[in-house]
Parts: C-alpha cells; structure tokens; sequence
C-alpha cells in the first residue's frame, strides 16, 4: 500500500512562483521515477516533468528553463519548482511514482493539487 499526497497548489498572478511537493508512504517499498503532471480546464492530462531514482530529470518543453523537478529520497518525497508562471500552466498537477514492493511494481497517483495562474 503506498499514498501519495500533494501540495502548495495555489493562486498565483503570471510572472509569479510556487512550490509543489509530494511525499509517499506506506509499507516497505522502493521508488523508482517520479514525476509530475498536470490536467489543464478542458484538456487531457498531460506530461510535465519526471526525475530518475539518479536524479536525471527531463521536461516537457512548455516548461523547460521555468520549472525544476527535484527529489529527496529520504523523505520519499519529489518537488516541482514553477518560476515565470503563465496563464496556460493554469490546472490540477498530479504527483506520480514508480513503486516497488516485494515482486510488485506499479504507477501511483496522487490526488492532485489546484493551480490557478490569473491577475
């Protein structure tokens, strides 16, 4: 069993900044890639950035240069730094984890959190 749990969604005017960070927890596991998404109003959700267990990361291009995706592995836990905020980076972010338990190993979502972008 393992839950992933988002935060510091908010309302930000465009040129401005936020922090979002995820933590897992649960039961013995092991995580491998994490990442990040996000589901715009009306659109599908769509790719934004995921960082290895080594700590290479890779970006979507509509956000390269503005956002940083970072892990702390101790705490189980991935963040997205967004700077130079635009309208169009406006939606609900989801955190994603590739966990492994055992000889399991799946994809996990979290909840998701708010991300309003307007002046």
């Amino acid at each position: 069993q393992v839950q992933l749990v988002e935060s510091g969604g908010g309302l930000v005017q465009p040129g401005g900044s936020l922090r979002l960070s995820c933590a897992a927890s649960g039961s013995s596991f092991s995580i491998f890639g994490m990442g990040w998404y996000r589901q715009p109003p009306g659109k599908q959700r769509e790719f934004v950035a995921t960082i290895t267990g080594g700590g290479i990361a890779n970006y979507a291009d509509s956000v390269k240069g503005r956002f940083t995706i970072s892990r702390e592995n101790a705490k189980n836990a991935v963040y997205l730094q967004m700077n130079s905020l635009k309208l169009e980076d406006a939606g609900v972010y989801y955190c994603n984890a590739d966990v492994g338990w055992g000889r399991e190993r799946s994809a996990y979502w979290g909840q998701g959190t708010q991300v309003t972008v307007s002046s």
